[in-house]
């Protein structure tokens, strides 16, 4: 009786290790991202739009063939990924209109398959008004979320695309998703809604690759950022909250892997010094403490299976990134208010 009893709190301790596992795991995304799009398909003397469909259907297949061995959980592929080069607006709303959910559709299908999310730009009717629109799928095929562009272009509205008014963040098994499209990352005003929000990972499908507002966003917003860049002259990348390249591609490979660790948070050196010592000294490879030099902010990651970074801060009672700005603009307010 007593030997089965030991055999039952063996196994009861052998399912706990592995649930936590499991749920410290959940933190660890592999994110894979694709550059160039169905613009390197040239319509030329195609502009039968069923036959460009299938032309575009195609493409996709291959160039998702090429990151789903790596088994993501996260793909994100360009704005208007599935738009082909060579056609004049009449004849590209005309293949739209056509198309219709058939490429959406086909992304469902390798979602599902490959039990991953897709993430993928495209411009989409509803209603009546034309979007340009980022669209979040999960793994089971299913909508998990449409982002509208904020910001488009003033040659997308005089073609009657419509702005976006919403800023949603998806919340998805791994994490929280938000997206920004191409011409919006210009706008201050944006990334100061989504700096509020804070989501895990800020998804980027643009023509337009960003340069140093790629870091800016993903600094100030504390979250992993991925650009899926429309052309293959540069590069598609992922960043940390830190505004560091952690993944791109390259000239012989237009796609980027990463996995990334969304345990994770962001704070100053100022009085936290002798604290980020001790909590190194105490956890050793089970804590990651990344400093990018110059910004004077350093990510504490938890490795550690039981052990989430709040718990890490909150056990050596580290100062958050945030937090300590706040008290800084407090000290100033209270300072000048008593002259």
């Amino acid at each position: 009786m007593k030997k089965k009893r030991f055999s039952y709190i063996y196994l009861l301790i052998i399912l706990l290790i592995i649930c936590i596992n499991d749920l410290q795991a959940s933190r660890r995304v592999i994110i894979a991202t694709i550059g160039g799009g169905g613009g390197t398909i040239n319509a030329g003397d195609n502009r039968d739009p069923q036959k460009l469909v299938v032309q575009m259907i195609d493409f996709w297949k291959e160039e998702l063939n090429k990151v789903l061995p790596f088994q993501p959980d996260l793909i994100l592929l360009t704005e208007a990924c599935d738009r082909p080069g060579g056609l004049n607006s009449t004849e590209e709303f005309n293949y739209y209109r056509n198309r219709r959910n058939q490429v959406s559709d086909f992304f469902a299908s390798v979602a599902k398959t490959n039990h991953c999310y897709i993430a993928f730009g495209m411009k989409r009717e509803e209603n009546g008004s034309w979007h340009n629109s980022c669209i979040l799928l999960d793994r089971d095929g299913k909508t998990a979320g449409i982002y509208d562009k904020n910001f488009p272009t003033i040659d997308e509205m005089n073609l009657g695309i419509k702005a976006g008014i919403e800023t949603p963040v998806f919340h998805c098994d791994f994490g929280s998703v938000a997206c920004v499209i191409c011409f919006d990352l210009n706008f201050n005003e944006l990334r100061e809604r989504y700096a509020i929000l804070k989501p895990d990972i800020l998804l980027f499908p643009s023509m337009y690759h960003g340069g140093l507002e790629q870091a800016k966003w993903a600094y100030d917003c504390r979250s992993f950022f991925v650009c899926s860049y429309g052309f293959l002259t540069g590069p598609s990348e992922i960043r940390n909250p830190l505004g560091e390249v952690v993944a791109s591609s390259t000239n012989y490979y237009n796609y980027a892997i990463a996995t990334v660790n969304l345990d994770r948070k962001l704070v100053h050196l100022d009085y936290n010094w002798e604290k980020l010592i001790a909590l190194k000294k105490k956890y050793g490879k089970e804590v990651t403490i990344t400093d990018p030099g110059k910004l004077g902010a350093v990510m504490i990651t938890s490795e550690k299976n039981d052990m989430s970074v709040d718990e890490m801060i909150k056990e050596f009672n580290i100062e958050l990134l945030d937090n300590y700005l706040s008290r800084s603009r407090q000290s100033r307010l209270k300072q000048l208010d008593s002259k």
